[in-house]
């Protein structure tokens, strides 16, 4: 399962009023090979399900994982940060063994 805390919750929903995106937008994340610890986070906004996706709801935010991706990614929250160390969403995964200092690549 993927969860989201309440302060990407309503980041997101900012986001996505902005962007003026619909009802049938959900927030897709994924992991692909890349990044300075060899796995890199990615994070869009998309409207079009997969067969091999798995779909999450948690606080009313549709998150969309394809199942590879889902191997590292179970159990993770998306959480959002506004402090001095950068602003944005970014990734609290327990898989994870090392990650990068900017946050945006993982190593299990």
């Amino acid at each position: 399962m993927i969860t989201v805390s309440s302060k990407a919750k309503e980041y997101i929903g900012q986001l996505m009023a902005k962007e003026r995106k619909d009802t049938d937008t959900f927030v897709r994340v994924g992991v692909k090979g890349g990044g300075c610890s060899g796995l890199e986070y990615q994070l869009q906004f998309d409207s079009e399900k997969k067969e091999t996706d798995e779909e999450f709801l948690d606080k009313d935010i549709k998150v969309i994982v394809d199942r590879k991706s889902l191997l590292y990614l179970f159990g993770t929250e998306l959480d959002y940060s506004d402090g001095l160390n950068g602003k944005g969403l970014f990734f609290n995964n327990p898989n994870a063994s090392r990650t990068c200092s900017c946050g945006e690549s993982f190593a299990v």
